[in-house]
């Protein structure tokens, strides 16, 4: 009876390890997903972790057009990502961390000149701002918590009332 009792307890062992190993191979499987408009167009690819975003992700504008691009952590943007319009022109690019942009952003025209360059923090302006024409710096600006408090139009006042402060 021992051994029949042994045996039991050995195969229903058996069963719960095998059926954790098969839970544990698809909860660490990363896969790659595909989103579709509802014209079937391609909206947007990436890598998933248990329906989580991660990693490196692609958006496409209707017109398959690349929208916009970067990386994802636990389903939040991380890192450096590009926007473009529609025609496929650069637009915006800059860093997340949480979803939330930070640090220094670059926004560009038609053209694909840089019109303005702005430190960002918890979303918001947060910092300096550099304004371009014709790729020429022609104004800068300082931000507190999303509101303009300074602007100069001469590197030379810039730096009088900035000592030490580098736009770079």
């Amino acid at each position: 009876m021992k051994a029949n009792t042994l045996h039991i307890f050995f195969a229903i062992l058996f069963l719960l390890v095998g059926t954790f190993s098969v839970k544990a191979n698809t909860i660490t499987e990363k896969t790659y997903a595909k989103e579709y408009y509802n014209n079937g167009k391609l909206k947007a690819e990436g890598w998933q972790f248990m329906d989580t975003k991660t990693d490196f992700w692609i958006y496409y504008h209707p017109n398959g057009e690349i929208a916009s691009k970067g990386h994802y952590v636990d389903n939040q943007k991380n890192g450096y990502w590009h926007y473009y319009d529609a025609n496929g022109a650069l637009k915006k690019e800059g860093h997340y961390v949480k979803n939330s942009a930070e640090n220094w952003w670059i926004f560009y025209d038609i053209a694909n000149q840089k019109t303005s360059k702005f430190q960002y923090k918890n979303n918001e302006k947060n910092g300096f701002c550099l304004r371009y024409k014709k790729r020429k710096l022609i104004r800068a600006e300082r931000y507190k918590n999303g509101v303009k408090d300074g602007e100069w139009t001469s590197i030379i006042s810039f730096k009088r009332d900035n000592p030490g402060v580098s736009l770079r």
